[in-house]
């Protein structure tokens, strides 16, 4: 079977990370999906997952193409690792919450990719972003704000029960 990547992206406070984690439980025990940490120039946190890379190795992961993928938002660099690239040509399904600034490159870059685009009312993506309570949040009325077009394979409106959406993500990581 081929495979490739699922890029997961959408404003802040969506729930795409709730619907990683869903999904990823859901599919636990097929191993042709992956769910990769991202490499982030900042500590993880209850809020998500990720590996920390210094700044320094960033930059060098950029210069160097040691990421199958690589962006900056809010003032951090965010990666995905190229042993995931490796592993979607393997026939791998890699699913990774990414920028949606970094959706024209991925489809550039990298095999097979589809689009799920997360979303939710704008009150609601308030109120969540609220309740995070992250310092590193910054601006939230900015991070509401920010528009970045990109075309969508799938969109998904998250604004009821996580696991209703978590299953349109799971039928569509399935269909692929």
């Amino acid at each position: 079977m081929p495979g490739g990547f699922v890029l997961v992206v959408g404003p802040s406070g969506a729930g795409k990370d709730t619907l990683i984690r869903l999904a990823r439980a859901a599919l636990a025990d097929e191993p042709r999906y992956v769910f990769p940490a991202r490499l982030v120039t900042r500590p993880p946190s209850a809020h998500e997952e990720n590996e920390e890379l210094c700044e320094a190795a960033f930059a060098q992961g950029e210069a160097t193409g040691g990421f199958a993928l690589s962006w900056r938002a809010h003032g951090l660099g965010y990666a995905l690792s190229a042993e995931t690239l490796a592993l979607a040509r393997a026939g791998r399904v890699v699913v990774a919450n990414v920028s949606r600034r970094a959706v024209a490159e991925a489809r550039a870059r990298l095999p097979a990719v589809t689009v799920v685009a997360v979303t939710a009312p704008p009150e609601l993506l308030s109120r969540r972003l609220a309740a995070r309570g992250r310092p590193e949040d910054g601006d939230l009325a900015a991070r509401l704000a920010r528009e970045a077009p990109m075309q969508a394979d799938l969109t998904i409106l998250n604004d009821g029960a996580p696991e209703a959406a978590a299953a349109t993500l799971v039928a569509h990581l399935r269909g692929r």
